[in-house]
C-alpha cells in the first residue's frame, strides 16, 4: 500500500468535510440573522432554545448556541465516533461564530411567512451541506442518545418531543402564530435537507415478471443502454418457477420501457418505484459522496 497516496487522500477528505461545514453553518447564520431572528420566528432544539434566550434577553445567539452545546459535547465524548464529534465541534464553533459575524446583516424581509418559507430553504441547504460533509451544528442529537439509552422512547420520539416543548413554551411565552410559524420552517429545511442529501435527480426502479424475460432484458440493454438484472423466483401460489426483471432508469426513459415491456408481454406484472439516490455506471459517482 502506497501509504503517503492513502495519507494525501484522507487529508484531503478531512479538508473537503471542513471545508463543507464551514460553507453550511455559514449559510444557515445567514439565514437566522436575515430571516428568521428580524422576524421573530423560533426554531428547534438548543438553537431554538438559544434565538428564545435572545428574544428574552437579548442575548448574542452565537454565544447562547456554543455555551448550550458545550455540555453535551462533554457527554458525547464517550457515546459517539471520535470523527463525528470533531466535525459538530467544527460545526458548532462555526456556527457560533458566523452568527456573530452576520449579527448586523440587513433583514431579507419583513413578511414573517416569506421569512419562514425562505428561511426553511436557506437553512436546510446549510444543514443539508454540514450533514453531507459528515458533520452536525450540534443540538440536541447527543441528548436524545442518552435519553434513549434510559428510556423506552426511541431517540426520533425524544428529538420530536424535545422541539415539540420548545415550540408549545413558544406558544405560551410569545404568541401561539410564532410557533406556528416556527414548525413551517422546521418542516421546509427538513425536506430541503432530504433535497440536499439526496438530489434532485430522482431515478426509478422497475421490476417485471413475465415469461419473456430474455427478449425484454435484450431490448432494454440494446435501446436504454441499461443495466438488467435477472432474479430466478417462484409463484407462491402456481408453483412455477419464473424470472423477475430489475432495472433502475431516470424519469425521462420510463415511457420507453413501458413500450418495451408492453411490446414483448403485455400480460407482465410490472412495479415501479422511487429511487431518491442512485449511484454506480450510467448513475452519480463515489466522487460527490
Amino acid at each position: 500500500m502506497d501509504w503517503r497516496r492513502f495519507r494525501n487522500n484522507l487529508t484531503w477528505q478531512w479538508l473537503k468535510h471542513f471545508i463543507g461545514i464551514v460553507i453550511g453553518a455559514s449559510i444557515v447564520s445567514v439565514s437566522i440573522n436575515t430571516l428568521i431572528i428580524p422576524n421573530h420566528i423560533a426554531d428547534g432544539g438548543l438553537t431554538g432554545i438559544a434565538i428564545i434566550l435572545h428574544y428574552l434577553f437579548n442575548w448574542p445567539v452565537g454565544w447562547a448556541v456554543f455555551l448550550l452545546n458545550l455540555p453535551l459535547f462533554i457527554l458525547g465524548l464517550r457515546m459517539v465516533g471520535r470523527s463525528f464529534l470533531i466535525f459538530s465541534i467544527v460545526g458548532v464553533g462555526m456556527l457560533s461564530a458566523m452568527l456573530s459575524l452576520t449579527t448586523h446583516l440587513p433583514a431579507l424581509t419583513h413578511d414573517t411567512l416569506l421569512a419562514a418559507i425562505y428561511g426553511g430553504v436557506l437553512s436546510g441547504i446549510g444543514m443539508g451541506i454540514v450533514f453531507r460533509s459528515r458533520g452536525s451544528l450540534g443540538g440536541t442529537d447527543i441528548l436524545a442518545v442518552l435519553f434513549a439509552r434510559t428510556t423506552p422512547f426511541s431517540v426520533g420520539q425524544i428529538l420530536l418531543g424535545i422541539d415539540a416543548a420548545i415550540f408549545i413554551g413558544v406558544a405560551i411565552m410569545f404568541r401561539p402564530e410564532m410557533a406556528m410559524y416556527a414548525m413551517l420552517y422546521m418542516f421546509i429545511a427538513t425536506r430541503v435537507v432530504d433535497l440536499v442529501q439526496e438530489g434532485l435527480s430522482h431515478s426509478k426502479s422497475v421490476m417485471v415478471i413475465t415469461t419473456h424475460p430474455q427478449k425484454i432484458a435484450e431490448e432494454i440493454m440494446a435501446k436504454l443502454e441499461r443495466g438488467v438484472t435477472l432474479f430466478q423466483a417462484t409463484g407462491a401460489f402456481s408453483g412455477e418457477a419464473k424470472q423477475v426483471i430489475y432495472c433502475v432508469i431516470n424519469r425521462t426513459e420510463l415511457s420507453q420501457i413501458k413500450e418495451i415491456i408492453n411490446k414483448q408481454d403485455p400480460q407482465a406484472f410490472v412495479a415501479i418505484s422511487e429511487v431518491p439516490e442512485v449511484v454506480g455506471e450510467g448513475f452519480s459517482s463515489w466522487k460527490g459522496h
